[in-house]
């Protein structure tokens, strides 16, 4: 069954089916009886976390050398629960490049373990990343790029 999307930069559904080009997830997890909540599906905590690992990785590969902090998690929508067993791909892509900072779509997708094969989107999230020196403090993403004023604030003038 395709998945539907919005792309929330342009306003488009999009589709993904039987002929859509393969994707590779930024991390892969089987998600265990330590991941539960008190209704016995996945702590939606735990897949945060795994959100914020997997845009992390898209961002450092859109600006290698670069270390990233997370800024805003936006948009986060559980479209579905995750159960016990599940394995959870996380697949990332760069939404945007600004001056210091990295947007990135991230998108979760649950192989069933009760339904072996049965794929379904259960989570989608936008993350926002800005590029810091050692100090914490915002850098340019891009060469040739001027810093900022010192003192300035990292979550204003991505």
């Amino acid at each position: 069954m395709p998945h539907e999307r919005t792309d929330r930069r342009r306003g488009r559904r999009g589709r993904r089916g039987p002929d859509a080009p393969p994707r590779d997830p930024a991390i892969r997890v089987r998600l265990l009886p330590r991941d539960t909540n008190a209704m016995g599906t996945i702590f939606g905590g735990v897949i945060l976390s795994q959100i914020d690992l997997a845009g992390a990785i898209e961002a450092e590969r859109a600006a290698p050398g670069k270390q990233f902090v997370t800024v805003v998690m936006r948009e986060v929508v559980f479209h579905s629960p995750v159960h016990l067993g599940d394995v959870i791909s996380f697949y990332a892509r760069t939404l945007h490049i600004g001056r210091t900072s990295v947007t990135v779509d991230v998108e979760v997708e649950a192989e069933r373990w009760a339904e072996r094969g049965k794929r379904v989107k259960v989570t989608e999230a936008e993350v926002v990343y800005v590029a810091v020196d050692g100090r914490g403090r915002p850098v340019p993403v891009r060469r040739g790029t001027k810093g900022k004023p010192r003192g300035a604030c990292a979550p204003r003038g991505f």
